[in-house]
């Protein structure tokens, strides 16, 4: 049995092959419309989700499977004290496979290790979000062809993001990456995530200023200020702004830069964006169904 708990635990060959999953279920979707008939998946969500969620559950529909979970901290026995481990034991009884997301890094992993089927790791904390890189890659190569050669701009809160974190520790395995990291002081990449970078020899660039390093990105991947890692008001308030990508700052911008997002956008792209052939947020939000279901199909083992 296995879990996800963190992208480098895929190989970058059981990356590509969940790629290749997801382009024959896009190519296909009817050969896999009953491959999970009479499988459970749980969704023990502990911190609010509107596309995780949703996509792991319709990811299950779609292959036959059922689903059960809640998706509130509230609504479970956590409320009255219950532990995580107690939890996955639990769960465990009633669903063969359960996504997780918690508040605490680390919540996943303790369930994995006191679950008896596999548990994703549907984000916890600032730490880790596997399956959001999932839909992040495959939306790469389904625009550029390649996972390779590129060069990416991570620009926001590169601090609490973990979706920046996975990003980055999936693509420092190809070749030809360069990496430019685009933030506030305050919320730079956190050092122990450079220092990896510069162990493995991957090219990266620090700096404030968006429209400067725009007309050399392949990629930009913009990411909101999050307010619940925030520790007071103040700052948030203070670096909230402080990248709005709008129609004028991509004037020199590539004419095949992919524009990505994880989702919530709050105001860091301007809705005018939407219409641009390179904003590629609300196909990575299909593509995050597709790879979840592949995973799905990995995990329990499903051929």
């Amino acid at each position: 049995m296995r879990s996800l708990i963190d992208i480098l635990e895929l190989s970058v060959e059981e990356l590509e092959s969940l790629i290749a999953k997801a382009e024959d279920i896009i190519a296909n979707p009817e050969k896999y419309a009953h491959k999970c008939d009479g499988k459970k998946l749980a969704t023990l969500f502990f911190e609010p989700s509107t596309r995780t969620r949703l996509s792991f559950e319709a990811a299950m529909y779609e292959l036959g499977g059922n689903v059960l979970g809640f998706s509130e901290a509230q609504s479970s026995s956590a409320a009255k004290g219950e532990s995580v481990a107690d939890t996955a034991k639990t769960v465990s009884c009633y669903a063969d496979i359960i996504a997780m997301r918690h508040p605490k890094e680390g919540a996943p992993l303790v369930a994995s290790m006191n679950a008896s089927v596999p548990i994703i790791n549907a984000g916890d904390g600032g730490h880790n979000h596997p399956t959001q890189t999932l839909a992040d890659l495959l939306t790469i190569h389904r625009e550029k062809g390649r996972l390779n050669n590129l060069t990416v701009g991570l620009c926001g809160d590169l601090k609490f993001g973990r979706t920046v974190h996975s990003l980055i520790a999936a693509l420092s395995r190809y070749t030809g990456i360069k990496f430019v990291l685009i933030s506030p002081l305050e919320l730079k990449l956190p050092d122990y995530v450079k220092e990896s970078l510069k162990k493995n020899g991957i090219e990266f660039f620090e700096t404030a200023d968006l429209e400067a390093v725009m007309p050399e990105l392949d990629i930009l991947y913009m990411t909101r200020v999050q307010r619940e890692r925030f520790f007071n008001e103040e700052d948030y308030l203070r670096l909230k702004d402080s990248y709005i990508l709008t129609s004028e700052k991509l004037v020199h911008a590539k004419k095949d830069l992919s524009i990505l997002h994880p989702l919530p956008r709050v105001n860091e792209i301007s809705v005018a964006i939407d219409n641009d052939p390179r904003a590629c947020y609300f196909k990575q939000v299909l593509n995050g169904k597709f790879m979840r279901m592949a995973l799905i199909l990995m995990l329990l083992e499903v051929e």
